[in-house]
């Protein structure tokens, strides 16, 4: 049974969809996967906005899903909390649920909101933190775009700081990558083990579940060459047809 915190170098960078990548990797590769949501924010109720976990659920279809507290204004989660008059979250409930849901999942997943250093909830407390408690490595997912290597190597210095293993993951890989999407790309510290492409999350989610296991490298239960990802970027961006369509596979 395997915990693995999903987490960004801001916030917009792809978390909920490299999420719902890994899931579908996993699940393909035979594993029970949960996600967690611990606090979500910005989705008001009666909005029609889907959350971050019914994204997950509708592209990759996990064993199991849940959110532990949501917040209507777009702020940080224990801002959000704040703002509505709520109790914040507190970290030991966190740790509680990937506790329970550790006992029925293979893999339990655990989606962050914003930065790594975001205040979540109760005391302020951080992913960082959550990781250090929970002893486990966390997924960091980065822009392709330019700033990314300072973002990232913040990140990955604070995590090191810490003794808190990583990964890297490019949350949205151009159609039409430029010359510092190549150099960000040869040059992004750590260990790069996925590119996703842009705009997967709107792919059927067939098509998504087919097509997730290309984008990761074996750590995370793709099949993507890991000495390939930094020279190729994803292999094949989503297709150009109407994403409720199915035809032939990607050459």
């Amino acid at each position: 049974m395997t915990v693995w915190l999903i987490s960004g170098t801001d916030t917009g960078v792809g978390k909920t969809i490299v999420a719902a990548g890994i899931a579908a990797s996993a699940t393909a590769a035979g594993q029970r996967v949960g996600v967690i949501k611990p606090a979500e924010s910005g989705v008001a109720p009666d909005s029609g906005m889907e959350s971050d976990i019914e994204v997950v659920v509708r592209l990759a279809a996990p064993a199991g899903a849940r959110t532990l507290a949501s917040y209507p204004d777009a702020l940080s989660p224990l801002a959000a909390a704040e703002e509505a008059g709520a109790v914040p979250l507190a970290i030991g409930d966190v740790i509680e649920a990937v506790r329970l849901a550790l006992a029925q999942y293979d893999l339990v997943l655990v989606e962050g909101a914003g930065g790594l250093l975001v205040p979540m909830g109760e005391g302020g407390w951080t992913f960082a933190e959550l990781a250090v408690a929970l002893r486990c490595p966390v997924v960091v997912v980065c822009r392709a775009d330019l700033g990314t290597l300072n973002h990232t190597a913040l990140t990955l210095e604070a995590l090191d700081h810490r003794g808190v293993p990583a990964w890297i993951v490019v949350g949205a890989w151009p159609a039409e990558p430029e010359l510092v999407h190549w150099r960000n790309l040869t040059d992004l510290p750590g260990d790069l083990v996925g590119v996703l492409p842009a705009g997967a999350g709107s792919l059927a989610p067939q098509r998504f579940r087919e097509s997730a296991p290309s984008w990761f490298s074996p750590p995370l239960f793709g099949r993507a060459d890991p000495e390939r990802l930094r020279l190729d970027g994803v292999i094949g961006p989503p297709p150009p047809w109407p994403v409720d369509s199915f035809p032939p596979p990607w050459p």
